[in-house]
This record gives structure tokens, C-alpha cells and sequence, in this order.
């Protein structure tokens, strides 16, 4: 029998989870990682266990309950992009310290090129910020034993693992051969019953073992059969550092012998040892890595021996952003390779645009007719589907920067005097972390308007259920919003000119103000409608 299964990266990883024993696997959905959390979720196995898989509001809290699991003594996964790790960097940083009980693992999916996120960021440097291990894999063979190994790891060491993905790796699939099933570890306290509790005295003396167990994570970096390996070659003076993906890209150009040295990297800390022999060997090394010139900038900082010339990101050798491929990974080792890419000149782009009929289509045609008095440059938005309003025809928004930034943003134009102002926000984002921004409007009475396009999904992302799903109503008038300045509509074009009468009332109000404009995706209400018949 074949026992190979032929998954995406994410799949790996939610497999290798649920084989290592994992009880509880936490998450907040955002392409690319999106589909580790489905996996497990979809997995039969996963029910019978009572494996713990459900959305959380946000990162942070899927970080917090995933400590919490690993406190009862159990093994936890938490999921999420990059830029959700900014959001978790408060109890990320803190667990660091704490240490951890049962085994926990942080898995991050990075998106160069930005194809679904608002930078690029490169998640290794808050593994280094933390200073605990860090996996990168290559593959999804790779991912998979990464996440079974990161789990003995982190209970080896005491610490969380971080294990970082990026996008071509998350969402590419591949053979992937399993090991057999462990089974959950049983629920049992932490030994030390002072460890979780971060009083400064105690931070002190777990923030000293975490420096004092740093030399043991730099030499598991070292360990021979580690993920980090060391070729030589006995006449060249030159040499390749590979991390993670970069490293089959680099086999896509060079299949059989190399004609350089090549150390390939999938675990940090950096093996201080093979980068000095390696500079040792070398005239000149280019570095190979997805994302953040983070390797680069190390060694330029290192203390060698010898100083050989240090290639990469930061020089030119590959561009500065973007994620890699074969033909930048082949170009900047002097392979002369036609560009694969070229563009047909009848080829015309096309931009994204909203699915026929959604309902925030309505919306921002009601909202652009209120505006008409006020001008442009008033509406602040968010991350969903609605920042599509950005586009034309409609041109309705003015901001997009992060996830609850709407509010906050046009609370803070009203301050400078830029008023109306007006947020629009989605129901799953507003419960993500727009709630703590229409607190500080209440208690400020700033004169803003905000819209929560709400259509009872996550539909970015797939189609989530939010956090808030039917509350949105109860949680304005628990935060203070006054009932008779608290609305809902339905955005449809049947009810425009009574949805246009409620959006000028409420700009014209010189206090805070919320529309729920409420309707089911209409992609998700397909599919519900496909499911039923």
C-alpha cells in the first residue's frame, strides 16, 4: 500500500500536527495559512480525538489559548500570516520567557511579493527578537517532519518553536510520506508552579535560562543530522547559503553535483561553526533566502577569520523585495538563462474586483451619495473584501493599513478636525480588533461614523464564521453606543435612498455613530443554497 499523501504545505503541517498528538490547534484565518487551520478542522480523526479546533478573534488570542493549552501539559499548535504575528507579539515575546509545559509550536505563513498581505515581512527576525529555535523548510515532506521534530523540541528545550512557511510552500503540493501516530500527551501542571507567572523577579530568573539555553539551541544547529548541512567542494573558492525554499530553487538550476559549497539552512539559530569554515573556503558567498536579507545582514556582522565577499539582497545580486524562483536563483549564480516570463503585448491585466452582487457594492454606492457634500479623503477602511471600495468605479476609500486601523484612524482625523469621518469596517475584522478603537470613539465622543459591512462571514479568507456572528448589535450598546445612533440596513439597491437617508443622518451627528449593513455573502449563501439541494 501507498502511503504517501499528496498535500499542500499547510496540509503537511496540520497532518504532522495531529500525528504528533497535538489536543489543541488555535488560529485566526489569513492567506497563505488559511489552510492548516481548515485541515484540521475538516479531519475526522481530528473529532474522535476532541481535538481542540476552533477560530479564535484574533491572534493574540489564538497565541494566549494555545499557552494555555501547553500549561495543562498538552501539545498545541497556533496558526497564522505573518502580519498576524504582530498582533500575537505580546504573549509571543512573553512565552519565550515563561518557557512552555506541553510542546508549542507558533506557525507562521510569510507572503513575499505581498500576493494577499500589506508587506512582506520576514517572520525569522521574531524568532531571533525571542531568541528561540526556528524551522524554515524546504519542502513539504520537510514541513511535515519540522512540525512532528519541532514538537520533542520545544519540550526538549522549554520553549516555543516558531516554524515559518512562505506562500509558494504553503500553497504547492507535494508527495508527502508519513510516520505512524503518537498519542496526545496526558494533561499534567507545570512543575514549577511559579514558571507562568511574570512578576519581574520571576521574568528575571526565566529570562537568564532562556539566555543560559541559548548555546543548546545554537548547537542543535549543528547536530549532524540536523537540518542544517555543510557540502564542501575541494576546489572552489566559492559558496551558497540556501534557507528554506530558496533551497529547491537552487536545485532546480544544479540537480546533480554542485560546483560550489553549499550550506543549506532550515534551522536557527545559525550554525556559527559551518558559516566559519565556510568562510574559511571562500572568496565569495551569495546568499540565497526568501524575504528579509536576514542571513546576509548576520554574516555581515559576524566576526570571521577571513572576510570573504558577502552576495545576496542587500548588494543587488537578487532584487531587494519579492519572493524568489528558479530564474533569479539561476541568474544571480551567473547561470545564463532566458527570462521565462515574457509578456504577450496583447496580454492586458485585470484588476480585482467585487463578486456580482455583494452587498458591499451597495454600500459604498450609498456611502460615495451621503459623502457628496463632505468631498473626498473622509472614509477610512480596513482589511476584507470591502477594501475592494478602494477600486474603481466606486473609489470610496481612503485607508487601508492594518486590521482595525479603520476606526482608530478616523478617531484620530476627527481630533485633527477633519469631521465627519467616516469607518468602514467588516464584522469578523471588527471583532478581530476594532472593538477596542470604537471603545476609545465612546468614551471620547469622537464625531465619527462607522460602518460595519457585516455579511456573517470571514469571506477573504474562505468564508469563516466571525467571532461576532449575531452579536454586533449587543456589543455597540455593551461598549456605549446610544441606541438611537446604532442602525442596521440591508445594502441592497431596492433600499438605497433609505440606506443614503440614515448614512447623512448619522454624518451629520457630532457623535459617534454605527450602520450595521447586514447581508449574507453572497458566494457563501450560494454554496449554503448548492449544499442544500
Amino acid at each position: 500500500m501507498d502511503e504517501r499523501m499528496f498535500l499542500l504545505g499547510d496540509e503537511a503541517v496540520a497532518q504532522a500536527a495531529l500525528d504528533a498528538g497535538v489536543s489543541g490547534c488555535y488560529a485566526y484565518p489569513g492567506t497563505p495559512s488559511t489552510e492548516i487551520m481548515e485541515y484540521v478542522r475538516a479531519s475526522g480523526r481530528a473529532a474522535e480525538a476532541g481535538v481542540v479546533r476552533e477560530w479564535s478573534a484574533n491572534e493574540k488570542t489564538a497565541m494566549e489559548a494555545a499557552l494555555g493549552m501547553s500549561y495543562a501539559g498538552r501539545r498545541a499548535m497556533v496558526c497564522m500570516k505573518h502580519v498576524g504575528l504582530n498582533v500575537a507579539a505580546d504573549p509571543f515575546m512573553n512565552a519565550a520567557i515563561t518557557g512552555i509545559n506541553g510542546g508549542l509550536l507558533v506557525v507562521v505563513a510569510d507572503d513575499p511579493s505581498m500576493h494577499s498581505s500589506q508587506n512582506e515581512q520576514d517572520s525569522r527576525y521574531y524568532g531571533h527578537f525571542a531568541q528561540i529555535p526556528v524551522l524554515e523548510p524546504s519542502s513539504q515532506q520537510e514541513a511535515y517532519d519540522m512540525v512532528r521534530e519541532g514538537f520533542d523540541l520545544s519540550e526538549r528545550f522549554g520553549v516555543p518553536v516558531l516554524v515559518r512557511l512562505v506562500t509558494r510552500l504553503a500553497h504547492s503540493r507535494a508527495a508527502v510520506v508519513p510516520q505512524p501516530p503518537v498519542p496526545p500527551r496526558p494533561l499534567h501542571l507545570p512543575g514549577n508552579p511559579r514558571q507562568f507567572i511574570l512578576l519581574p523577579s520571576i521574568a528575571r530568573e526565566r529570562y537568564r535560562q532562556l539566555l543560559a539555553d541559548r548555546p543548546l539551541f545554537i548547537e542543535e544547529a549543528h547536530r549532524p543530522e540536523g537540518h542544517n548541512t555543510y557540502l564542501a567542494h575541494p576546489d572552489s573558492r566559492k559558496g551558497v547559503i540556501a534557507c528554506g525554499l530558496a533551497y529547491n530553487y537552487l536545485r532546480e538550476n544544479f540537480p546533480g553535483e554542485l560546483p560550489f559549497h553549499l550550506l543549506k539552512i532550515s534551522y536557527y539559530p545559525l550554525p556559527d561553526r559551518m558559516i566559519r569554515e565556510l568562510f574559511d573556503r571562500c572568496d565569495e558567498i551569495v546568499v540565497l533566502e526568501e524575504g528579509y536579507p536576514y542571513v546576509e545582514e548576520m554574516l555581515l556582522g559576524m566576526p570571521p577569520r577571513r572576510e570573504p565577499v558577502i552576495l545576496g539582497r542587500l548588494d543587488g545580486t537578487l532584487p531587494r523585495d519579492g519572493e524568489l524562483d528558479p530564474w533569479k536563483v539561476g541568474k544571480a549564480l551567473g547561470l545564463d538563462l532566458p527570462d521565462p516570463r515574457p509578456r504577450p503585448e496583447v496580454a492586458v491585466g485585470r484588476p480585482p474586483s467585487f463578486c456580482a452582487g455583494c452587498g458591499h457594492i451597495d454600500v459604498y454606492k450609498a456611502l460615495n451619495e451621503a459623502m457628496e457634500p463632505y468631498g473626498s479623503g473622509r472614509v477610512f477602511s480596513d482589511i476584507g473584501c470591502y477594501t475592494l471600495g478602494a477600486l474603481p468605479p466606486y473609489n470610496a476609500i481612503n485607508t487601508c493599513v492594518d486590521m482595525g486601523a479603520s476606526i482608530t484612524m478616523a478617531v484620530g482625523a476627527a481630533d485633527a478636525g477633519l469631521i465627519p469621518a467616516v469607518a468602514v469596517i467588516g464584522d469578523s475584522t471588527f471583532t478581530h480588533s476594532g472593538i477596542t478603537g470604537l471603545l476609545d470613539a465612546v468614551n471620547k465622543r469622537s464625531p465619527v461614523t462607522v460602518i460595519i459591512s457585516d455579511n456573517d462571514a470571514t469571506a477573504m479568507t474562505g468564508g469563516q464564521p466571525p467571532s461576532g456572528l449575531g452579536k454586533i448589535e449587543q456589543i455597540c450598546l455593551g461598549l456605549g453606543v446610544e441606541k438611537e445612533h446604532l442602525h442596521t440596513i440591508i445594502p441592497l439597491r431596492k433600499h438605497h435612498e433609505e440606506n443614503v437617508k440614515v448614512m447623512r443622518e448619522e454624518l451629520a451627528y457630532q457623535g459617534v455613530s454605527v450602520i450595521v449593513a447586514r447581508r449574507e455573502c453572497v458566494r457563501i449563501a450560494a454554496a449554503r443554497k448548492k449544499n442544500r439541494n
